[in-house]
């Protein structure tokens, strides 16, 4: 593999290839650009230093081992630096009657940007509920939080997204 050999146009390959995806998954959950690029950067840093570990198992492989890799070190970034938001359990009002609401009609980048703009507790725990597949326990497991903790704010996360997602048909006349 070219990567294990440490040739630089194979990473620059792979950059241009996986780095967008890489970048709005650091930005899914450190929640603004500047933060991800950073991320981004250790992330491709720790790729680079731990290529002899990647074990190829086929086409998926290095972006699963990449993702991985971006998701741990975004998690550590936001231990480091949000550590008290990621323990509180925010008190939110649960104002949605429907915690679920169908989301056809929201373009993906509103849905970026709503996500974006939930607190980093809710966001990190969406993330990791949703588009890592972890369970409650696992979360907990993660960011050091129980179980119940992780439950109540991926809870509130979608009841705050439905709200914002309602403002944002009443505003643009959707039903």
């Amino acid at each position: 593999m070219r990567l294990r050999a440490g040739d630089s146009r194979a990473m620059k390959d792979f950059y241009a290839q996986y780095g967008g995806r890489l970048m709005a998954l650091c930005t899914r959950y450190v929640g603004n650009d500047e933060d991800a690029k950073d991320v981004l950067q250790d992330s491709v840093m720790k790729m680079l230093t731990h290529v002899a570990d990647f074990d190829y198992r086929g086409e998926g492989s290095l972006m699963a081992w990449a993702t991985r890799i971006v998701v741990n070190q975004s998690l550590a970034f936001l231990r480091s630096r949000h550590r008290e938001q990621l323990l509180l359990s925010w008190r939110l009002p649960d104002e949605a009657e429907d915690p679920d609401p169908d989301i056809d009609d929201v373009p993906p980048e509103v849905l970026h940007r709503l996500v974006s703009q939930l607190p980093v507790g809710y966001r990190t725990v969406l993330n990791l509920y949703i588009f890592e597949e972890r369970s409650h326990s696992e979360i907990g497991q993660l960011l050091g939080i129980k179980p119940d903790t992780s439950a109540s704010q991926l809870h509130r996360a979608k009841n705050q997204l439905a709200k914002w997602i309602r403002q944002y048909r009443k505003t643009r006349g959707i039903r």
